[in-house]
């Protein structure tokens, strides 16, 4: 099984994302939090589960989705690095200019 590193910016991304939930919906939001942290557990036995992102092939990135986010990780030297955590509605390319 592969080592899970978050990166500080996905942590941030989620806490942001389960911030803006709560306001209206505590319980959504601490489940929303437990899929997301349930889904990175399975990926790290299975590294190469998620898809390539289409608007990204060229680079080593994956993409697992856990309605309504995107996450992105790459698998690098036995570790999977957890690099960004976006809404689904949100442009990936605009996304990570910023």
């Amino acid at each position: 099984m592969a080592e899970i590193v978050w990166m500080v910016p996905a942590l941030n991304e989620l806490n942001d994302i389960a911030d803006y939930i709560s306001v209206s919906n505590q319980f959504a939001a601490e489940k929303l939090v437990n899929t997301i942290f349930s889904k990175i557990e399975r990926v790290a036995s299975h590294s190469e589960s998620g898809k390539v992102p289409v608007e990204i092939p060229a680079l080593s990135y994956r993409e697992v989705v856990v309605n309504p986010c995107r996450i992105f990780y790459k698998f690098e030297n036995g570790k999977i690095f957890i690099l960004h955590i976006m809404r689904q509605d949100q442009e990936l390319r605009r996304f990570l200019l910023t």
